[in-house]
């Protein structure tokens, strides 16, 4: 029970290896986390080391053969931890009043291991995923002198952009069971129910994600209270950002950030914290550099798990354990060994190219301009300007400028009293338990949706060369709605050649490759929202998640886009109400969409394409 300044007592797990004696030191090894210390280190009754830890937040093969002490904590208020659970607490300020917070908390953790653990060389790394990502970071502000490296995978970094309760303002509502198990109790014991197998008909039959609380008792909750009171991006969640707060502090601690490609909780964070932090690495390019960035095929958490197959993709190897073998494993080496860069070269990018199934090595991210000249530079000469992949009539999609104006626009009705699925139906709940499937969804074929009336379809003919895309597309939509209000979904697929010769269940299935959801409302202003114009073309313009991949020759590129994708954020009533989270049934109403794509109002995706030679 390690105290903190402010007195309180946090529970704190240290699992020592045989190796590590005060005559032979070893680094420390730690993860703060919400989930339990004891669950992650009491996994069997085995004096082994491996065979006690957990996987969740456990990269046993790294830990085990580094000879790490390994320390998990449990954060204040949660579990065997004294104080009060404060959901992503802020730091100490405007929303954080008391003088503690969870930098305070790593700092003084470490500062009582390093003199109270004899067989500790000096030297601690923090790692952690997911929220345990959010809590390295935190390590990161004001950081302890002995803390020599962090490794944050997908962590927790802007709830409302694109991380776990918000997508450009659309609701993460599936994510209300998380809220309630977490903020509910200490130990997680009050535990969500459901009414339905099916959650499309759960959520659809409470008609809104604020009547479910109320039904489900949610109100009683803090966190979720917060949560109905700030549906914009206004300073309660602006001055939560990760990637804002640590843009204001000087980068002296070496960082990893780990991303997945298909992370289906928090893809919007590392990037945007490696976008904040680039610049600050003022040793980019000696071996003092400070800022590393790795991504894979994976999905959340995925680095640490079996990386050969994402859902029904497979891949040429277990990609998860290349990037521990080479990448991780080297990396806190090097910080925490006191081994020298040239012991255990790590390139500043390593990024796996989906399609051509290869990891690559690279100076810097983006590979392919697609921002201002003064961001991130490019790892290879920019594509100036970014492709566009237009929206053509019939349904059609090139790289070439609409040149008709016979077909000014594609319509289809959005109807929310029969949203589209973001997957096949039934539709389970988000969970990680045997049988569980929720973690690849963002893999899931796409024909199920494509063949519906209500999703515009857009495909290129069969690519007779590569097509490679390296960075972040952007939807630029012109678009209209016979309501006042729309969500719009865009998602960029790679379809299949009908045949796979040796996947014969992959012909032509539909992948995503990057896709997300804008709420019409803020097009104008994420923290002041407004009605939509009826009937009116308007420009939406909105980042999707990063991707790296190749289009193979035999493939086609598809564009689809909706107005709903259900139940995984809550329905749009296509009515403007003030806050969605209290719309009545009478709200929701249905809407025509319309698309345009004439030469004088196009729709495209900028692509960061690589220019094939």
């Amino acid at each position: 029970m390690i105290p903190m300044r402010d007195g309180i007592r946090l529970n704190t797990i240290i699992l020592i290896p045989n190796s590590a004696t005060p005559a032979a030191h070893a680094p420390i090894l730690i993860t703060r986390t919400p989930y339990s210390a004891a669950i992650l280190t009491t996994n069997s009754q085995s004096s082994h080391l491996g065979s006690s830890l957990f996987g969740y937040d456990n990269a046993i093969d790294v830990i085990v053969d580094g000879g790490y002490i390994r320390v998990i904590q449990d954060v204040r208020g949660k579990y065997g931890s004294e104080g009060d659970y404060v959901m992503n607490r802020p730091f100490h300020g405007p929303l954080n009043p008391t003088p503690v917070d969870h930098a305070t908390d790593t700092y003084d953790t470490i500062d009582w291991l390093i003199k109270n653990v004899p067989e500790s060389n000096g030297k601690v790394g923090i790692l952690g995923i997911s929220y345990d990502g959010f809590t390295t970071l935190a390590a990161l502000v004001h950081p302890h002198p002995a803390l020599k490296v962090a490794v944050p995978m997908n962590p927790m970094v802007d709830g409302w952009r694109g991380d776990d309760w918000f997508h450009n303002g659309a609701f993460r509502q599936q994510n209300m069971s998380y809220i309630y198990e977490q903020d509910g109790s200490r130990s997680n014991d009050l535990r969500w129910w459901t009414s339905n197998f099916d959650d499309y008909d759960m959520f659809l039959n409470a008609t809104s994600a604020g009547e479910l609380g109320r039904q489900r008792g949610l109100d009683q909750m803090g966190f979720w209270r917060k949560v109905k009171e700030h549906p914009a991006y206004d300073s309660f969640w602006q001055n939560q950002a990760m990637d804002q707060i640590l843009a204001a502090q000087p980068l002296t601690v070496p960082t990893l950030l780990v991303h997945s490609l298909w992370d289906a909780e928090d893809i919007y964070g590392a990037m945007a914290v490696y976008k904040a932090l680039k610049p600050k690495d003022t040793a980019t390019g000696t071996p003092n550099e400070k800022l590393f960035l790795a991504m894979g095929p994976w999905h959340h958490g995925g680095s640490i798990d079996d990386g050969s197959t994402l859902g029904a993709i497979r891949f040429n190897q277990d990609t998860s354990l290349w990037f521990r073998k080479n990448v991780l494993g080297p990396f806190l080496a090097r910080n925490l060994k006191d081994e020298s860069p040239d012991a255990s070269p790590i390139a500043p990018v390593t990024v796996y190219e989906s399609g051509a199934d290869i990891w690559q090595k690279l100076p810097s991210w983006p590979a392919v301009c697609t921002e201002a000249p003064n961001s991130v530079p490019a790892a290879q000469p920019c594509a100036t300007p970014p492709a566009r992949l237009y929206l053509q009539p019939n349904g059609t999609l090139s790289f070439t400028a609409p040149a008709s104006a016979n077909s000014d626009f594609t319509e289809y009705v959005s109807d929310p009293m029969k949203p589209v699925p973001f997957r096949a139906r039934p539709i389970q709940p988000v969970c990680y338990d045997a049988g569980c499937t929720w973690a690849n969804w963002l893999a899931d074929d796409q024909r199920e949706q494509s063949g519906r009336p209500d999703v515009a379809v857009f495909s290129s003919e069969v690519l007779t060369k590569p097509v490679t895309i390296s960075g972040e597309p952007i939807a630029n939509l012109i678009a209209s709605t016979s309501g006042t209000d729309s969500d719009w979904v865009v998602k960029l697929i790679d379809v299949y050649p009908d045949e796979v010769a040796s996947q014969p269940k992959m012909g032509s299935y539909q992948l995503m490759i990057s896709a997300d959801i804008f709420r019409g409302r803020y097009r104008e202003s994420l923290s002041t929202p407004q009605p939509i114009p009826a009937n009116t073309p308007e420009p939406y313009r909105f980042a999707l998640p990063n991707a790296n991949h190749v289009f193979e020759p035999g493939h086609r590129i598809m564009v689809q886009v909706q107005s709903s994708w259900f139940p995984l954020y809550d329905r749009n009533p296509q009515t403007y109400v003030p806050t969605i989270f209290e719309a009545k049934p009478a709200d929701y109403r249905k809407a025509t969409q319309h698309l345009y794509h004439s030469p004088t109002q196009p729709s495209y995706i900028e692509v960061p394409m690589v220019t094939v030679p």
